[in-house]
């Protein structure tokens, strides 16, 4: 069920439902992905998810500005700054909880958007703490399924990085006609350290900023050259089922803690 397609008069009846806020970006993805690349696939996400769950839960329109300004080096990125982002995402949850929604669940596809979404939910919950029938979720669809992805045999590459196998997989699956496999490569800038890495290609132990034209010359990770549809459906698929059972158990939580 799509929270926009409703008519004002009918949310009341709804608030009891678990409301799913897609959140995506609009920034570059290499020289071979197009700029909506988060947003296209966080929302097949949610619309394969609200078929398979139909009116057992609420999806908003895909809130496809994302906190994006250290791909702002590269022409056709359009991003919010973090302070920005945290307030918008504060917005939005006031106006639902304040429409009497108590299950929130933000559903990320944009790895920039995880530390001040973090923030936004934890601000919100400090406000509403006297709510504790108020849940508000956040997640990133390529950590929900991390485990189902690692246990991938035909991929190369383990993990979501940006530009990468995954998703060019999924987006080969969904637009090809987007996809310019010619110029599908990873350039990670080397960096040797044995507790930080820029492409994530190890796990990091520490966390360091850097803009991401400092490191990728293409703006790219991974092994995108080694995407294929079959890949992108199988990654959808996987998403999709996870997810959806995770929504299927949020809607049941109950106030906590218990009075």
């Amino acid at each position: 069920m799509f929270l926009g397609e409703r008519i004002w008069t009918e949310v009341p009846a709804l608030t009891s439902k678990v409301v799913v806020v897609p959140l995506g970006s609009l920034e570059q993805h290499g020289h071979h992905l197009p700029i909506l690349t988060d947003s296209m696939i966080g929302g097949e996400i949610a619309r394969r998810m609200e078929q398979e769950l139909g009116d057992a839960a609420l999806f908003t329109p895909m809130v496809w500005t994302g906190a994006s300004d250290h791909h702002l080096a590269m022409p056709g990125t359009i991003s919010v700054s973090n302070d920005v982002y945290v307030k918008l995402i504060s917005d939005i949850l006031e106006s639902l909880i304040r429409a009497g929604f108590r299950k929130i669940f933000l559903m990320n596809s944009h790895g920039g958007n995880i530390t001040p979404g973090r923030m936004a939910i934890y601000n919100t919950h400090l406000k509403h703490r006297d709510k504790l029938d108020l849940f508000i979720a956040f997640g990133s669809w390529f950590d929900i399924v991390g485990a189902q992805i690692r246990e991938m045999k035909t991929l190369e590459t383990p993990m979501v990085t940006h530009a990468c196998e995954l998703e060019t997989s999924m987006i080969l699956s969904l637009r090809p006609e987007l996809v310019k496999m010619e110029f599908a490569k990873g350039a990670a800038v080397p960096f040797e350290s044995a507790f930080y890495s820029p492409d994530w290609t190890k796990p990091n132990r520490i966390d360091v900023p850097r803009a991401f034209d400092q490191i990728s010359i293409t703006g790219a990770f991974g092994k995108p050259e080694a995407g294929t549809p079959k890949k992108g459906v199988d990654l959808f698929d996987l998403a999709v089922d996870e997810i959806a059972a995770f929504v299927r158990e949020f809607a049941e939580w109950k106030a906590y803690p218990p009075a």
